[in-house]
């Protein structure tokens, strides 16, 4: 096992009725900064029962920020934070809002260009103003990390970053907030958190036998519960599990002694920058290819993963990974998710253009041995042509 450094300080409300218990949580006399998306929040009575929670609080609010939350947009939630010397922020939305908000938070208290946050991943950050959470879409586990991804439209370049004073103070996970969510971004969270668990499993064995399980717990459990939460959209039992899946893959605690690959980000987050595709179907495209073009560097826990994650154990070494990745495939497919760029209508010219895209990034050395270079990323995408 790898030495590691392991810090988590959010605290987590779970369950039902606990947008109610933040009210306590908010610093009294907090001038609060409630940010959201396209006002989904508003329908579904999340917006009326954190305005309840927070009715001893001055609160302003900041709407519109998408899916794929644009520098732009943000910096205009920051311009507003230092007019109306706001003192806490509140995310009240999926992942991207959280991830706007981290931003927004590190950005007002920000020396110098916001940019170079991004930029430099994170390290030229020194504080971040406090905020809060509460997660209507499971899929990202920001509500439980200190990692952003954000894009600046102008010019569809799509950043992440990380810093440890961007941890949320606490995060609402109410699973019955999720019953309104269209079944695509059900679908879209359960692979997203599937393909995270998978960037820091799916490596090389490290002796960290309590990680491997924890993470093939949290595959397994996606594979059970996933389809449920189709065929049984108000179960409420099956969509706990769900978002509590999704915290779990990626708020640290399956990651630490670990090597971890995140090539599949990397190049989804092109397809998205420039195709506009949602960030778990980039994942269901990439991670197929990947696992194939890494097949021999992956073949022991490849080998792993088919034996105790789909419970494939016949047949030879070469058969078992193919069917491995063949059930991944489908698993996706399952979700409603395609995992293929014909699916969206992109071809050879998507994949000329991501990799265009990779080079000038210079994201030529991907993967956990750093060996996963423009041709492998290609061949990859051809792959899931």
């Amino acid at each position: 096992m790898l030495n590691f450094d392991f810090y988590n300080p959010t605290q987590i409300l779970f369950g039902q009725g606990q947008i109610a218990a933040i009210t306590p949580l908010v610093p009294a006399g907090a001038r609060v900064l409630m940010l959201y998306g396209g006002g989904s929040i508003k329908r579904n009575g999340v917006y009326d029962e954190v305005k309840a929670a927070l009715s001893g609080h001055t609160v302003f609010e900041f709407a519109g920020i998408e899916p794929n939350p644009h520098f732009e947009t943000l910096m205009q939630a920051v311009e507003l934070v230092k007019a109306e010397k706001i003192d806490f922020l509140l995310a009240v939305g999926g992942g991207s809002v959280i991830d706007g908000t981290k931003f927004v938070a590190a950005a007002v208290q920000h020396d110098g260009d916001p940019w170079l946050i991004l930029e430099k991943g994170g390290k030229t950050i020194t504080s971040a103003m406090p905020f809060g959470a509460v997660l209507t879409l499971p899929a990202t586990g920001s509500e439980m990390n200190a990692a952003s991804v954000i894009t600046r439209a102008a010019t569809q370049q799509k950043r992440a970053f990380m810093h440890r004073a961007v941890f949320p103070k606490f995060s609402v996970l109410d699973p019955a907030k999720t019953f309104t969510l269209p079944l695509r971004q059900v679908g879209n969270g359960v692979v997203d958190a599937f393909v995270h668990t998978m960037e820091q499993y799916m490596t090389y064995p490290a002796d960290a036998p309590l990680q491997d399980r924890w993470a093939e717990g949290i595959l397994q459990t996606l594979i059970e519960q996933g389809p449920r939460t189709l065929a049984e959209p108000e179960n409420i039992g099956v969509r706990a599990n769900i978002m509590w899946c999704a915290t779990m893959a990626l708020n640290g605690i399956i990651g630490v002694g670990v090597p971890q690959d995140w090539a599949t980000h990397m190049i989804g987050h092109e397809l998205t920058a420039l195709y506009g595709l949602d960030h778990a179907q980039t994942l269901a495209v990439v991670l197929p290819g990947i696992l194939t073009v890494r097949k021999d560097a992956k073949r022991a826990k490849l080998l792993q993963y088919a034996a105790r994650v789909w419970n494939i154990t016949e047949g030879g070494e070469e058969t078992r990974i193919a069917q491995a990745i063949e059930r991944t495939r489908g698993f996706f497919e399952q979700m409603g998710v395609k995992t293929r760029l014909s699916g969206y209508n992109l071809g050879q010219e998507a994949i000329d253009a991501v990799v265009a895209r990779l080079v000038e990034h210079r994201m030529v050395k991907l993967g956990e041995h750093r060996d996963i270079d423009a041709d492998a990323s290609r061949a990859a995408l051809q792959i899931s042509l």
